[in-house]
């Protein structure tokens, strides 16, 4: 037991514990402490403590059970001269009221007299939320993380509803930004399982995001060979290219599909430079579908145009964008464009086509048969494509792909008219699955 009066000759000293970290028990004893309204230099003789120790822990971890009764915390709110008007620290009366006992030593209001009688803010500290705290906290340190278990519930406690009634974390940061975290930081929160205590996961987003995998996770899965055609196409030489050609026009190129291997395939190319999305219907996904792709796209604008505005091709790996030197040349062995592969398991160095995606995909859901929704032709295709370009996007400064196509480029607006694409004027752009029917 501990004994009151903070005297050095009336206090056991006891063996202490040799760790630099605080144990339960230890915990258990500055509480004690606090009861009886010792000083952290008390408490800290007792558990063979430094007091700052004991004064940090105590700070760490106590937490406000009762608020203020008071608009403000002013010592002098009884005798309030000012007719009890609060503005805070602005009025000339105001006095902040301070406590010894709380807010100095030994820091928290267990076991205080005053305790019924007081109308300000009452911190207590509890020993056992102190330890899950400190365990949680080592825990993060060693994981990256710099979030405690209060902290954590109280993120919990606010987005858990919202997540519930289909919000996005982007919309949930946007209208409470007291959590206190970016976006990015709560996708990670939620899929990385720091919430999972709170019965918070990866499920219970909108929509599960495709995320760089930690390199942990990345050396679970077998890399690729490198085969020729990567020579001198790989991201980094994408990047120098870049560097060296800052004005390139370039275009991400994708495809998108519900099933491996029964169709329909689209593929995909969007304009950077507009935000502009173009597709190209197949039945089959092989590498020569994917160079007529290219064709069709080369036949639409014309060699010159094509030129001008297709400097890179920018795709991934897969197996269907193999033939490099077919995207590269034209019929005739001419030189079109340049071809750049994305890292392996790295879609977000695409991220901007990929986002695009998610906006066809409220026209082409997924596990939905495309072709039993209407996907069945390239003139569909094309309403599904005009629709897309013709709904106005914040990033664009609130126009639509289509009205940036129009100002910035016309001749290429005019050839894309010309395949059968059309701006959709923007009370009547559907994005939904019925605009197939």
């Amino acid at each position: 037991m501990l004994v009151a009066g903070g005297r050095k000759d009336m206090v056991i000293i006891m063996p202490g514990n040799s760790s630099k970290h605080l144990t339960l028990n230890e915990r258990a004893l500055i509480l004690d402490g606090i009861i009886k309204g010792l000083s952290h230099k008390t408490i800290a003789d007792y558990i063979c403590k430094d007091k700052s120790t004991v004064g940090r822990e105590i700070r760490s971890h106590r937490y406000l059970k009762t608020k203020c009764a008071l608009p403000v915390e002013c010592a002098v709110y009884s005798k309030c001269r000012p007719g009890h008007n609060c503005i805070g620290k602005t009025c000339k009366e105001f006095v902040q009221f301070t406590c010894k006992r709380r807010d100095r030593s030994p820091g928290a209001c267990n076991g205080c007299e005053k305790i019924v009688s007081c109308r300000f803010n009452k911190y207590y500290y509890d020993p056992q939320q102190a330890q899950k705290e400190y365990e949680y906290t080592l825990s993060d340190s060693r994981s990256g993380r710099n979030l405690t278990t209060a902290e954590a519930k109280q993120i919990a406690d606010i987005i858990r509803p919202l997540l519930q009634q289909g919000q996005s974390p982007y919309q949930i940061i946007l209208q409470h930004p007291e959590i206190g975290v970016t976006e990015r930081t709560l996708y990670t929160y939620i899929e990385d399982g720091t919430l999972s205590q709170f019965n918070i996961g990866p499920l219970d987003l909108r929509r599960q995001v495709s995320r760089k995998l930690p390199k942990k996770k990345q050396s679970e899965y077998k890399k690729r060979n490198d085969y020729a055609y990567l020579q001198g196409r790989k991201y980094p030489d994408y990047i120098n290219y870049i560097n060296d050609h800052p004005d390139a026009s370039i275009v991400q190129m994708d495809t998108v599909y519900n099933h491996e291997t029964k169709g329909p395939f689209i593929q995909t190319f969007k304009f950077m430079r507009y935000g502009f999305i173009f597709c190209v219907l197949h039945a089959t996904k092989t590498g020569p579908d994917m160079v007529r792709g290219v064709n069709v796209l080369h036949s639409v604008l014309g060699p010159e145009l094509f030129r001008r505005e297709v400097n890179v091709l920018l795709t991934d790996r897969g197996t269907e964008f193999t033939l490099a030197d077919q995207f590269e040349h034209d019929d005739i062995g001419n030189i079109r464009t340049r071809v750049f592969y994305c890292d392996p398991m790295a879609s977000g160095q695409k991220g901007s086509l990929e986002n695009k995606h998610i906006e066809l995909r409220y026209i082409l859901p997924k596990k939905a048969d495309l072709y039993d929704l209407g996907l069945i032709s390239q003139d569909v295709m094309n309403r599904v494509t005009s629709h897309v370009n013709s709904a106005p996007k914040e990033a664009l400064n609130d126009k639509s792909p289509w009205e940036l196509l129009h100002f910035l480029a016309p001749d290429l607006y005019s050839r894309f008219i010309s395949f059968g694409l059309l701006e959709i004027e923007r009370d009547t752009v559907i994005l939904k699955p019925y605009l197939l029917k």
